[in-house]
């Protein structure tokens, strides 16, 4: 009886798993979708990339920085160990990626981050091919650069309009990560318009999940037709890695300086002439405009400007231009910096609880915008230029500090956006000229007395 039921028992364990088997077969044929029931190819990105890919390039360069050991920055361990008072370089090497826009040409988009301090830069085709290239010209404050190489039998990528992208949208990251080689990412859209990544310069970044590593900078970011809409170069990396918030410059900022470094080898920008901050609860009641409005408050038109030309007030808020919406300071600026000279600008204002629509033509500042490297190796990562009459309610004269990159010799000195420059080796100082002649050996340590915000002080840059 025992071995009667126990043959049971197994018959019925095998008749049960042969089922679970068949009901599994029966459950994968039905969720198999008919492509690949059926043998078709199945969906994929591949045939895009094959297209996009090519167009993507890997970058190295080489240069010389200067070391950052602080003992060597001490002037008393130097004196203690009679060590000379000279700077320390080193050779530097790095890498980073780029984009092909013009095969005819040969130029290729990147970062100006990956290619400042360069002394040669070689780029890496698909095919293996090394070219070496040229430096056309960046603009440190959209971080962006062009390049030139041989048009060789080059594939060029289209370029297309990145303000018709949604959250949401569907894009794919092309780059050389670590050093790794071509490497594609995917992910989507997760927000537009983000600022305040860094200390200074323009902002308007696409945030992405696509992975984006160090080595991607300079790389593309592409819709699902494989054209460009972003030009990849930050992400956020508290643990060294990718977390899955990456950024692109969006091409509609990128096209213009493009245009602008092939055309003058810079980005001459115009100007508006006003000063401005966001509008808060507090002020929108003070100025009769509703508290839920979102826009900027001009608190200063500068004489002599585009502003004052067009009738704009301090006071006035700014709630569209070009009738898209304002909604914080980042984005008028972003405007006005990015209009050629002589475009005409659509400002809509609230003034007085009244809206006001008012044409502005961005003129051309006759102030010249040049890199802190020039005059001295401390400087290096600031730019500067002379300050305008009645820019600032706190300075009527010197040259003005206008951005700092983070991390470089000028951060490290203590140098900060706004800062203006009214001496430099106890010679006053009222224009980029006369610092250049107060600073006749570029490695030399400078002696400068700055106006922060109405308060004067010395610092000694070593």
């Amino acid at each position: 009886m025992k071995r009667s039921r126990h043959r049971a028992q197994h018959h019925a364990a095998v008749l049960f798993t042969g089922l679970i088997l068949l009901l599994q077969a029966a459950f994968a044929q039905a969720a198999l979708p008919g492509a690949l029931a059926s043998g078709e190819p199945l969906p994929s990105l591949a045939p895009m990339l094959d297209n996009a890919i090519p167009a993507v390039v890997n970058i190295a360069t080489q240069g010389r920085v200067r070391a950052q050991n602080p003992l060597m920055e001490d002037p008393f361990f130097r004196r203690f160990f009679n060590m000379p008072d000279m700077p320390q370089e080193r050779r530097a090497t790095s890498a980073g990626s780029g984009v092909i826009v013009d095969a005819k040409q040969g130029y290729v988009l990147t970062n100006a981050h990956v290619v400042r301090n360069a002394e040669q830069i070689e780029i890496t085709l698909l095919d293996g091919r090394t070219l070496e290239a040229e430096l056309i010209g960046m603009d440190s404050e959209v971080d962006l650069a062009v390049l030139k190489v041989p048009a060789q039998d080059l594939v060029q990528m289209t370029i297309a309009d990145s303000a018709k992208l949604r959250v949401g949208d569907f894009v794919v990251a092309i780059g050389n990560p670590f050093s790794l080689g071509h490497t594609v990412t995917s992910g989507i859209v997760s927000a537009l318009g983000r600022t305040g990544l860094r200390m200074d310069g323009y902002e308007n970044y696409i945030q992405t999940d696509a992975s984006i590593n160090p080595g991607n900078s300079g790389g593309a970011l592409v819709n699902l037709r494989g054209e460009l809409v972003g030009i990849n170069t930050a992400i956020i990396a508290p643990a060294g890695g990718n977390v899955g918030i990456g950024f692109a410059i969006p091409t509609e900022m990128v096209s213009i300086i493009m245009a602008q470094l092939i055309e003058h080898g810079e980005v001459r920008r115009g100007a508006l002439g006003v000063n401005i901050q966001d509008l808060t609860a507090e002020l929108a009641e003070a100025f009769s405009v509703k508290k839920d409005q979102r826009g900027v408050v001009i608190t200063q038109v500068v004489e002599d400007s585009a502003a004052q030309d067009a009738g704009l007030q301090a006071g006035d808020v700014v709630v569209a231009v070009d009738g898209r919406p304002v909604r914080r300071a980042a984005d008028l600026r972003n405007k006005v910096g990015m209009s050629p000279v002589g475009d005409r600008v659509a400002l809509t204002v609230m003034r007085d609880g009244k809206q006001h629509d008012i044409t502005a033509v961005i003129r051309e500042t006759s102030q010249t915008t040049s890199e802190g490297g020039a005059f001295s190796v401390y400087l290096n990562g600031a730019s500067i230029r002379n300050l305008r009459s009645g820019e600032l309610g706190h300075a009527d004269k010197g040259v003005l500090v206008e951005t700092v990159e983070r991390g470089s010799a000028a951060a490290r000195a203590g140098l900060r956006p706004g800062d203006v420059i009214i001496n430099a080796n106890r010679q006053d100082i009222i224009n980029l000229e006369q610092l250049r002649a107060a600073i006749p050996n570029k490695e030399d340590a400078i002696l400068l007395r700055l106006n922060r915000n109405g308060g004067m002080f010395f610092v000694v840059i070593r």
